[in-house]
């Protein structure tokens, strides 16, 4: 097991139940766009990659035959399971195991989505490349994540809070560089929307259980920023503030 996937088992095994209540996980337009863009009959196999506690995996279960949920946390599968559960969904197959490695048969599945989870990738393009081998002939990946900045002083400061606040973090990548990663590893693909995510400034540490003195070092970084930083993330007075998020729509070359 890499560095990597041992932090992330360790980081979000203690905070899974966070992430369950969690309505910035919960909620979100981009849920409904992922569903239209998708294209369901309601036949097809769907999935969702770094699932987490499942909510984007319970929010396709409806419309399809199955759903697939796969995460390399027993926790999180664990709190899949009880949404699951409370919701009466009886179709949605847990499966523990890294994106980068998925153990399933080569174009066997209809969709694949993945929320929030990329910026744990430690190698994207072999998640890409399994992502594209398990999909069907034209099947689709919807992407949707956090996404890096042009700008590079903005950039340092995102990419600087997110690892304080979580070591299990890699990197949030830009539209771009998620574009030619994807047109790389055998995919058409473009931009299907872009959101922004306001957080909470201390919703947004608690929930991943950040270490006191890695709260006030996020603190320090955010009241020292240039205001063109500031002024980006549109800094609220205690810290809160917005970042960028995009859906990306790819589907599979033959």
């Amino acid at each position: 097991m890499s560095d990597i996937n041992a932090q992330i088992q360790a980081q979000f095994s203690r905070v899974a139940a966070n992430y369950s209540a969690s309505t910035v996980h919960a909620q979100g337009l981009e849920l409904d766009r992922m569903l239209a863009l998708a294209q369901l009959q309601g036949g097809e196999t769907v999935l969702d990659a770094g699932t987490g506690a499942g909510h984007t995996a319970l929010h396709f279960a409806p419309h399809v035959a199955q759903v697939i949920a796969l995460d390399m946390t027993a926790a999180m599968l664990a709190q899949t399971e009880k949404l699951a559960n409370a919701r009466s969904i009886q179709n949605v197959r847990l499966m523990l195991g890294d994106v980068a490695n998925i153990q399933l048969e080569s174009a066997s599945v209809d969709c694949v989505t993945s929320r929030y989870s990329a910026h744990h990738w430690a190698n994207p393009e072999q998640a890409i490349r399994e992502i594209r081998r398990v999909l069907k002939p034209n099947g689709r990946f919807l992407l949707f994540d956090v996404v890096a900045l042009t700008d590079p002083t903005c950039d340092t400061f995102l990419q600087a809070i997110e690892l304080m606040r979580d070591p299990s973090h890699v990197r949030d990548h830009t539209i771009q560089q998620w574009l030619e990663l994807l047109t790389v590893g055998g995919f058409s693909a473009h931009l299907a929307g872009e959101y922004p995510l306001f957080l909470e400034f201390s919703a947004w540490v608690k929930r991943i259980a950040t270490p006191p003195d890695n709260v006030a070092l996020i603190r320090t970084l955010l009241e020292g920023a240039p205001a063109h930083v500031q002024q980006h993330f549109q800094l609220q007075t205690d810290l809160s503030f917005t970042l960028s998020t995009a859906l990306i729509s790819a589907k599979r070359n033959e």
